[in-house]
């Protein structure tokens, strides 16, 4: 077939072989005119075979209808952009930006300017950011699962209400995340004692738990052998020192046992915040740490590590960790013990599981957001 060429296509010729893009000309037949080297280097084709063609020796079915409707809307806009693929002489096929115009020369005769610029290695890109997204969306999954199992693991550890004899007992655990770094224990020894604590690893998420999970551990151990207060403190003190001390992790705790049908109670804190004993109708009555806090220092233990303190019916006593006090409420005001301690008596004289849940609505209404630190708590009552 011969192929007219106008004039003007011999004047661009040498700009259009300098472009980095293929370029193809047809005229108001839909034959190709002009393909420059780009374009011939791009589908793997010498010019030779591609002149004269038109739209349906390089697509068919879908592929020719689609290419059509691109080829009408371009007409009717003047010029028109999309992305497509041209067919490459080795059957591969080659993603590119179409971009499309039509030119009318001084005859009056409408030409076609086509350039197809190729993405092929933005195609790749984004072909292996989807693999990766998807390698990243199934390791999410996986540690959503171990987050959720592990979360499981720790609530199993989580202590819930008991009556001992004649003491009562509630207890509330929420982690700031899935898992967290407090915990709080109610331990019965039989018929002897019953051991109260609440502990908090600095810190928040993964690392924090992990950490809780290795000071629960190690607390059972001294608890099952029945150590005394300062002995259990003594023990952790090393335990994290020797075995965490690199890591820069630190726990705060606050112990309560008691004997004699609970009118006896041993306490002891390691750099926590003050325990409380509220007795109806007399001034709540805190229990400062005696000693530091464990995993810094190894004199953190103090000499006299514990308090002696008898209780009479009716005396309740609350442990907490610091997701109580050290909330904010909108101007920036942290609650602090103080204000805790004023919740604490205002429920004081409802029943223990009442008093428990107000004690958490009264320092969820100060809170200004949601909480920012895993929050225990560990009520009991002498019956």
């Amino acid at each position: 077939m011969e192929i007219e060429r106008p004039e003007w296509l011999a004047q661009m010729e040498g700009i259009l072989e300098t472009l980095n893009e293929g370029v193809l000309i047809r005229d108001d037949c839909d034959h190709i005119i002009y393909v420059n080297n780009c374009f011939t280097e791009m589908i793997g084709t010498p010019a030779s075979e591609l002149l004269g063609r038109g739209p349906s020796h390089f697509y068919s079915g879908e592929d020719y209808d689609y290419i059509m409707q691109q080829a009408a809307l371009g007409q009717r806009l003047g010029q028109h952009r999309y992305e497509f693929f041209i067919p490459r002489a080795d059957g591969t096929r080659l993603p590119v930006i179409i971009s499309g115009r039509l030119l009318e020369d001084p005859d009056g005769r409408e030409f076609g300017i086509i350039t197809f610029t190729d993405i092929s290695e933005q195609k790749q890109a984004e072909a292996q950011l989807r693999g990766a997204n998807a390698q990243l969306e199934e390791r999410q999954n996986e540690i959503e699962q171990e987050l959720t199992l592990a979360a499981r693991v720790q609530q199993s550890l989580t202590p819930t209400g008991l009556l001992w004899g004649h003491v009562a007992v509630e207890a509330f655990y929420l982690p700031v995340r899935t898992i967290g770094g407090d915990f709080g224990l109610v331990r019965p020894a039989g018929e002897g004692h019953l051991n109260l604590l609440v502990c908090d690893v600095s810190g928040h998420g993964i690392s924090s738990a992990l950490v809780a999970n290795r000071i629960y551990s190690e607390l059972m151990m001294h608890l099952g052998r029945g150590d005394a207060l300062e002995k259990v403190l003594g023990g952790l003190n090393r335990f994290v020192l020797q075995n965490l001390g690199a890591s820069g992790f630190y726990v705060t705790l606050a112990a309560a046992r008691l004997t004699d049908a609970g009118h006896r109670m041993t306490f002891a804190g390691a750099g926590h915040p003050p325990g409380m004993i509220v007795r109806p109708g007399k001034e709540t009555r805190l229990l400062e740490s005696q000693s530091m806090v464990l995993g810094l220092l190894s004199e953190a233990i103090a000499p006299n590590a514990t308090l002696e303190v008898e209780l009479a019916q009716h005396d309740r006593v609350v442990l907490y960790t610091d997701g109580f006090t050290e909330v904010f409420d909108e101007r920036g005001e942290m609650l602090e013990v103080g204000g805790l301690q004023a919740i604490v008596e205002a429920a004081a004289s409802k029943p223990l599981p009442e008093m428990k849940q107000d004690i958490l609505d009264g320092v969820a209404a100060w809170r200004h957001g949601p909480p920012a630190d895993d929050m225990s708590l560990v009520l009991m009552e002498v019956l």
